[in-house]
């Protein structure tokens, strides 16, 4: 291995669970006012398992559309850079991004102690490293948590945007950190802790896919690609 590509959200910073309940939040919102125009029964989203299967680690569009999809719910795509108040996906996931800037402004970011080491240890051992984050706020969310020093490349939602590179389960962003870095898939790891991001280091044939299991789910990581799974980055450098 020559390089190592991050996530962002649950494998570097403690902002999934900030994601989680930002789309919750969003969601529920939608889903009642929804139930209560058709007179149906609300169905609330689940901060555990509709993030998992659905949302965690896709673009923010395609959370939208994959959830909706999930409850027989077509919106139109509308602009990424639609209002909040306008039912179409692009709306729905400025929402979603307004709840969780709002939040980390009011909380702040925290970095993961053992990431933060771990990093810090492979670029001691002449690694390069790089984010590779769903996420348009990445720079942002880095810069909070004081550690946007210590990656040489980042491909996020607005480099994915501007390159037009599906988002994960597709493994074309971190095929394109890979690319930025100089070095084929097979001498780059990749380390994730959501299932389309394993799924996406499996599909971009790397050389090793890390699962960080952060909420309980270690087999399901296994069964969508990871080769390891750890519950921090930490435990990579114990001896063995």
């Amino acid at each position: 291995m020559r390089t190592c590509l991050f996530d962002l959200d649950g494998v570097l910073t403690r902002t999934a669970k900030v994601h989680a309940a930002a789309w919750k939040e969003m969601f529920d919102d939608f889903l009642r006012g929804r139930a209560d125009r058709e007179g149906t029964d609300f169905v609330p989203f689940d901060a555990v398992r509709d993030y998992d299967e659905y949302v965690d680690g896709r673009p923010r569009e395609d959370g939208v559309r994959t959830f909706l999809a999930s409850r027989g719910v077509e919106l139109p795509d509308g602009a990424p850079d639609d209002p909040p108040e306008r039912d179409t996906v692009g709306g729905l996931g400025t929402r979603k991004n307004e709840l969780v800037l709002r939040r980390i402004r009011e909380d702040g970011v925290e970095a993961y102690e053992g990431s933060v080491a771990y990093v810090h240890a492979v670029r001691d051992a002449g690694l390069r490293t790089a984010v590779v984050s769903s996420s348009a706020n990445c720079r942002d969310v880095l810069a909070a948590a004081g550690i946007d020093d210590l990656f040489d490349e980042r491909v996020d939602g607005v480099v994915a945007r501007e390159q037009r590179l599906h988002g994960k389960p597709a493994p074309d962003t971190y095929l394109a950190a890979a690319r930025a870095l100089g070095v084929p898939p097979a001498e780059a790891a990749v380390f994730e802790d959501a299932l389309a991001g394993v799924e996406a280091g499996r599909a971009g044939n790397f050389g090793l896919v890390v699962g960080v299991d952060r909420a309980g789910q270690a087999e399901e990581l296994r069964r969508h690609g990871a080769d390891v799974v750890v519950d921090d980055l930490a435990e990579l450098m114990e001896s063995r």
